[in-house]
């Protein structure tokens, strides 16, 4: 079919922003409602459905190889919610229910058996939980609302009603002060069987409580050492336990990577819909009203609910070539990193143990990961690209998403 400007998304990312609490540490868009305004939402995601389909020129429907629900707290929609979300999205986009990856988050506390079952019934294939850790301890200074016993319950509901790819998220570099066994909570997940963990760092943004309690002074986050002996543990265990360290933050046993991920990384078009939802189409980078109120006040009125948007040059481009593929196990092919000259930093970095010995690519070991940022950096600043040298980059690229 005929998409002017855009070969058309592979992928939809939908946020859905209500959560019954934010938890300190929390920089994604977030609304707090225990009883979400469901009539309001999806009265807004059509209007955001309805300005891209106008822009765009799409015909309908649009094929599509994933679909990811995040947030925010989806499980918050209920079984119906999600009902009614499949049926307006299947109103624009089309999918192959035997192919299509459709990923939904859940918070356990929220993810009831019937909620499960419903959303098992209904086409989702791939749940992701928001556990962060099997320890009371941690949970509680994290503000999260569900406990240990609650977590591994969620799993275990999970596959009762058929779902086989389960990820769960585990946050690591708590606070030297909070009590937690790190070890525990990684042998907790492979004891649960799940096919897919993401770990990730605890970082203190900006305009979080948490952040203002670090600079404060208040809390104290670990330093170097601590984060990456934490993170170089995780990745050791699962991978002697047999699952792929795929990119910095996501573990799969083989043939459970997230299909949706991947299109992130690799250049593919995406769409996102709600509040703060990022898309790339047509080359160019395109982000949504942050706030809840504000992108639905938008909506009601019919204006538009994008909020910015770029289109990279050479240089950025190349930037962000380099660093999203250094993220993942595919690397960055030799002919694009112009490696001349550079033998001897190579040769470093190998006896560092940063990166793999490969012929086919520039490839990060687990260790390397932990040195993303500058390497990316300085491998992009190797391009004899007239546009010159490449900036710095970001540890969170705000085109990025929110997903797993």
């Amino acid at each position: 079919m005929s998409r002017p400007g855009s070969a058309g998304p592979r992928s939809v990312y939908v946020h859905v922003p209500f959560c019954a609490k934010r938890c300190h540490y929390c920089d994604y868009s977030v609304a707090r409602s225990l009883d979400p305004p469901l009539d309001a939402y999806f009265d807004a995601l059509i209007a955001d459905l309805d300005e891209w389909f106008d822009t765009h020129g799409w015909s309908e429907p649009v094929d599509i190889e994933t679909l990811f629900i995040g947030g925010g707290t989806p499980s918050l929609l209920g079984a119906g919610g999600m009902r009614r979300l499949a049926e307006l999205l299947g109103t624009r986009f089309a999918w192959e229910p035997s192919r299509i990856e459709w990923t939904a988050e859940a918070n356990p506390n929220s993810l009831s058996a019937d909620v499960c079952a419903a959303w098992r019934e209904l086409g989702v294939n791939r749940l992701s939980l928001g556990v962060q850790s099997f320890q009371d301890g941690p949970l509680e200074w994290l503000g999260r609302l569900h406990d240990a016993d609650e977590a591994v319950a969620a799993v275990e509901r999970a596959r009762a009603v058929g779902f086989d790819r389960i990820n769960v998220d585990l946050i690591f570099g708590l606070p030297d002060d909070v009590p937690r066994d790190w070890s525990f909570d990684v042998a907790r997940a492979l004891e649960l069987g799940v096919t897919h963990v993401s770990a990730y760092g605890l970082t203190a943004e900006p305009r979080t409580p948490l952040g203002r309690l670090v600079d404060l002074g208040r809390v104290r986050l670990p330093g170097d050492v601590r984060y990456g002996d934490e993170y170089l543990d995780v990745s050791n265990v699962l991978r002697r336990a047999g699952y792929e360290h795929y990119e910095v933050s996501n573990f799969a046993r083989p043939g459970h990577a997230s299909v949706h991920n991947w299109h992130y990384w690799d250049g593919s078009e995406y769409l996102g819909l709600g509040p703060s939802a990022h898309s790339y189409l047509a080359g160019e980078r395109i982000w949504n009203v942050y706030r809840w109120d504000r992108y639905r006040k938008a909506a009601e009125a019919r204006e538009s609910v994008r909020e910015g948007r770029e289109r990279p040059g050479p240089t950025e481009l190349r930037l962000e070539r380099i660093w999203l593929g250094l993220r993942t196990r595919s690397g960055v092919p030799w002919t694009e990193v112009g490696a001349e000259g550079h033998e001897a930093k190579l040769e470093a970095w190998r006896r560092e143990g940063w990166i793999e010995p490969d012929g086919v690519a520039l490839r990060l070991t687990s260790t390397g990961w932990l040195r993303l940022d500058p390497i990316a950096t300085e491998v992009a600043g190797w391009s004899n690209d007239p546009a010159g040298p490449a900036g710095e980059i970001e540890s969170t690229h705000k085109w990025q998403g929110n997903s797993a």
